[in-house]
């Protein structure tokens, strides 16, 4: 017998292995909860190659561009932007998670088209956002990286999706997840043979109105000792506030992070998502100048 989904059959012998090994195997995860994922029995850290990037390795990558892919002519002036100033990947929103169903949602497969377009052009990669299993080999065959979102943390049917894809994942933490949940998250992917994962500190939930969330950057070096995988930090969405965004990805850098995830529109005044926290060119150009100048003088004063 096979259960019958959206994505097709499932065999007898998958569903067992997905469901019955975590209870045979609960002693070894009582001593290591994310076995693949630690830093214990992979003391080696994982590097993951994206196009001339190599994320986990001494130089810091940064990933930028705007929230959402909004037209053609807005996402070839990012893409140009970013690789002006000196950025690594090429970021772009096709399908938008939304707190409010009246906001803009995305210009889902063909804003995905415009951004690999763009990123080609410029020579870019680009990491975008899959939201649902079934999105994730169409989005698969023109992304170079696939993002979990923080919404989707915990979305175990998509994080087994992307596990079996072959590109990398970008996980977001979950605004309200803690460490052990989130590299529990990761294990899912990992465990379907995917070792492409990298995380993304995105800030978590906190009471303070004056910024988005707050940026968590003692996670940083802690995950740095508890697992192999490279971490990046989204400093735009965790301060919610373009006039911060600078010096809290020059701080991340700090801390250790193997690079940012930082949103830029050319237009912010325009911009149909996230406008508040996007940052102008020349703010791009001045935090890959810093974050280089950061990881350098750090180097230099370890030698």
């Amino acid at each position: 017998m096979a259960i019958a989904t959206r994505d097709g059959a499932i065999p007898d012998e998958q569903i067992e292995r997905r469901y019955s090994e975590p209870y045979s195997e609960q002693s070894e995860q009582q001593a290591i909860p994310y076995p693949l994922a630690s830093r214990a029995t992979h003391p080696a850290k994982t590097m993951v190659r994206v196009g001339e990037a190599l994320i986990g390795a001494t130089q810091p990558v940064v990933i930028a561009g705007p929230c959402s892919v909004e037209s053609e002519a807005q996402i070839f002036e990012a893409a140009q932007v970013a690789r002006e100033a000196g950025a690594h990947l090429l970021r772009g929103g096709a399908f938008k998670p939304r707190t409010s169903p009246y906001d803009f949602q995305g210009l889902g497969l063909p804003g995905l088209r415009l951004l690999a377009e763009a990123g080609q052009a410029m020579r870019l990669p680009i990491v975008t956002e899959v939201m649902e299993p079934g999105l994730v080999e169409p989005v698969a065959e023109l992304a170079d990286v696939l993002q979990v979102g923080s919404r989707n943390m915990q979305n175990f049917p998509l994080l087994r999706a992307v596990g079996r894809s072959h590109r990398p994942v970008l996980l977001k933490r979950g605004f309200a997840a803690t460490i052990d949940e989130w590299l529990l998250a990761a294990e899912y992917i990992l465990r379907e043979g995917n070792q492409q994962v990298i995380l993304c500190e995105r800030g978590i939930r906190s009471f303070d109105p004056h910024t988005r969330n707050l940026l968590d950057l003692a996670c940083v070096p802690l995950l740095a000792q508890l697992t192999h995988l490279p971490v990046i930090v989204d400093p735009s969405h965790a301060v919610g506030r373009s006039d911060l965004v600078v010096q809290m990805g020059v701080a991340a850098i700090a801390a250790g992070a193997d690079g940012l995830l930082v949103e830029m529109h050319p237009h912010p005044e325009q911009a149909l998502s996230d406008a508040d926290q996007a940052i102008l060119p020349d703010m791009l150009r001045t935090l890959i100048r810093r974050a280089h100048a950061v990881r350098a003088a750090l180097e230099q004063v370890d030698e």
